[in-house]
């Protein structure tokens, strides 16, 4: 299968019309319109429901996927040998919403000071997400919050730590209060985070009491919960880091007590041969973490 088919079938999908794909590709329809028939034969499968626009099938949106993958590493590919030369191109960074990401921001910056031919492509998810585009080597780095299987990545661990805690609607009966101990949790109605390695160290703080929380929801990314701030009865559990911008908006984070803190790692897939840009980083980020 040609690279160059799965650009035009991804600009087809963007445009969701021939024509427009055509116009932007610089190629006539026709041409546009045999390549993608000749792709459904290869595949066996229909990409497309012809209508007014075009639609995936759901062998499309499969492909879609993963030709979003491959083409995505076949620009990296080209962008690290293009980079031998001089220090320039992009730096691919997967992170969460984490206290310790200033500190990475602190030195990507510093590192473009010195190499202003440099750019950052920034992928903010969960710690599971940014592995799994690590693994698939769409991310050079990850900024990971502990605990994290990192037994598959080399690693540099940051000073600073993430405390839990909890974001309190200000007016509610827990925003007076300095800290939030393990029975005011327990009475509290609770946002909690999905991960279950991240249960699991919160079950470990609280014990047995975990299995008596009066969890409301759960949540993947605590920015896609925002919406439920406005209620102001639920409370947020997470780390100091994740919504620091919305604390005096509203908002107020309180820590646990007993304190309950994690560090973030810098990884990088275990063995993997760094070249041009990401290999220069790399050398810079070691040398400021000693």
């Amino acid at each position: 299968m040609d690279i160059r088919v799965l650009r035009y079938f991804l600009t087809v999908v963007r445009e969701e019309n021939i024509s427009k794909a055509a116009q932007a590709l610089h190629v006539t329809q026709p041409t546009l319109s045999r390549q993608m028939a000749q792709l459904e034969d290869e595949l066996g499968a229909p990409l497309f429901v012809r209508g007014k626009r075009l639609t995936l099938t759901d062998a499309g949106m499969l492909l879609r996927r993963r030709a979003e993958e491959v083409t995505e590493l076949m620009d990296r590919i080209e962008d690290e040998f293009a980079s031998r030369e001089e220090v320039g191109g992009v730096i691919s960074i997967g992170s969460g919403v984490l206290k310790s990401s200033h500190i990475l921001v602190e030195k990507l910056l510093a590192f473009r000071e010195m190499y202003p031919e440099v750019q950052y492509e920034i992928y903010t998810n969960t710690s599971d997400y940014v592995k799994e585009r690590l693994d698939k080597g769409l991310l050079d780095f990850g900024l990971l919050l502990e605990p994290v299987d990192i037994s598959r990545y080399d690693y540099i661990r940051l000073r600073e730590k993430e405390r839990w805690g909890l974001f309190i609607p200000e007016g509610h009966p827990l925003a007076e209060k300095s800290r939030i101990t393990k029975a005011e949790l327990k009475e509290t109605l609770l946002i909690t985070p999905s991960r279950q390695s991240v249960q699991s160290e919160i079950s470990n703080w609280l014990g047995e009491d975990f299995l008596n929380l009066n969890i409301l929801a759960s949540f993947n990314l605590i920015t896609d919960m925002t919406v439920m701030m406005n209620t102001g009865e639920a409370c947020f559990l997470a780390i100091e880091g994740a919504m620091e911008s919305y604390e005096g908006r509203g908002q107020v984070f309180r820590p646990l007590w007993p304190e309950l803190s994690t560090a973030s790692v810098l990884a990088w897939k275990r063995s993997q041969p760094f070249t041009g840009v990401a290999g220069k980083f790399l050398e810079y980020f070691r040398e400021q973490m000693r």
